[in-house]
């Protein structure tokens, strides 16, 4: 039982809660009232600018003293920023769905909670969405730290107008929910193609005889499993919720740091962050030292490259595209330089954006 000293004592520190919380209010109203006068100078012109927002996030973060950890002060202020912005037009997001897919978790990592997010069928019609003015914006996964790149994501890249605007990173925990209370009642799992395969040493040592069936997303099998007795999806805690599904087994991944990186796409070029990263696709002439001489400019201007990954080109058998990301933006002069000497030597580039580098 507490004694009258400690009564006292969590008065007092309540009272200086509220006190902070009242301040608190006061600050961010202030805050939202100057973002709506920034909105008001800037007309016409995109409210959502990645670019200061990670600058804004680096700020409060190299301020962090604790006892809160970065990630925590970094969602707080993401959903600051998300309200602010959704005063002066909520922001459209398409992202592959349904509701409870880890795009949909993306989103709302990346957003915040005050937007207007549109669930699309296919990665195809997330981009159509926002390439014919539907939504402002897609986010789209674009590789994996298990499975590697996300095929469709690339090869539309290719075709598409839009650009590279921002990217985020998202720690994916595999569940497997169901109706059933115990696995020896699955006799059928579902899952988007790369969850079962992010998966498939679990499966194969506890569920060895269900039939493992893909489909288009991890919330589109919740939905299944919700409605078929006897089955059960791979996904994640946010469409348990939304479905009313059970967590037989959490985190089934096989990998422990399974990471997937999703990039938001859009239609206007980023400014200079600080911290930025290239984005761009190229082909090599078919000769011998080609894809030497691709590299050679990056290593005259000192320009680091991140990622490499080829993938079929699709306009003649064996011919590849290199999807490459570099370190820094193509205001930089140093990856200005690497892309002018590059475009001199690939057969194909193309420039898909330069961007504010994930950071959390």
């Amino acid at each position: 039982m507490p004694n009258d000293n400690d009564e006292s004592d969590l008065k007092r520190l309540r009272a200086a809660i509220d006190a902070i919380d009242r301040d608190l209010v006061t600050l961010l109203n202030q805050r939202a009232m100057h973002a709506q006068s920034i909105g008001r100078l800037k007309g016409e012109s995109a409210a959502y600018r990645p670019e200061r927002e990670a600058q804004v996030l680096r700020g409060v973060c190299s301020q962090n003293r604790g006892p809160l950890p970065d990630v925590a002060i970094t969602g707080v202020f993401r959903q600051v920023m998300s309200a602010c912005l959704a005063l002066e037009r909520q922001t459209r997001v398409a992202y592959l769905g349904p509701a409870g897919s880890y795009s949909y978790a993306a989103v709302g990592k990346h957003f915040g909670e005050f937007v207007d997010a549109r669930s699309y069928t296919t990665i195809d019609d997330v981009f159509r969405a926002v390439e014919v003015g539907q939504c402002d914006y897609a986010v789209v996964p674009v590789e994996n730290s298990t499975e590697g790149a996300v095929g469709r994501t690339l090869d539309l890249m290719c075709q598409t107008p839009l650009t590279v605007m921002s990217e985020t990173r998202l720690r994916i925990e595999h569940n497997l929910l169901a109706k059933e209370t115990g696995l020896d009642s699955v006799a059928k799992v579902y899952s988007h193609a790369q969850s079962l395969a992010q998966c498939q040493r679990w499966l194969a040592q506890n569920l060895p005889h269900a039939l493992r069936v893909p489909v288009a997303s991890n919330s589109e099998a919740a939905r299944l499993a919700a409605s078929e007795p006897g089955s059960a999806a791979i996904a994640g805690r946010v469409a348990a919720t939304i479905y009313a599904l059970e967590i037989l087994v959490a985190n089934i991944e096989d990998e422990p740091n399974n990471t997937t990186r999703f990039w938001i796409l859009g239609t206007h070029a980023v400014g200079a962050s600080g911290r930025d990263r290239t984005s761009l696709v190229m082909s090599a002439q078919n000769r011998p030292g080609a894809m030497y001489a691709l590299l050679e400019p990056l290593a005259k201007h000192g320009v680091s490259m991140s990622r490499l990954e080829s993938r079929p080109a699709r306009m003649g058998m064996w011919e590849y595209l290199f999807f490459v990301d570099l370190v820094g933006h193509r205001d930089d002069p140093e990856v200005a330089a690497a892309l002018s000497g590059l475009s001199e030597r690939a057969a194909f580039v193309r420039l898909l954006g330069s961007y504010p580098a994930a950071f959390d």
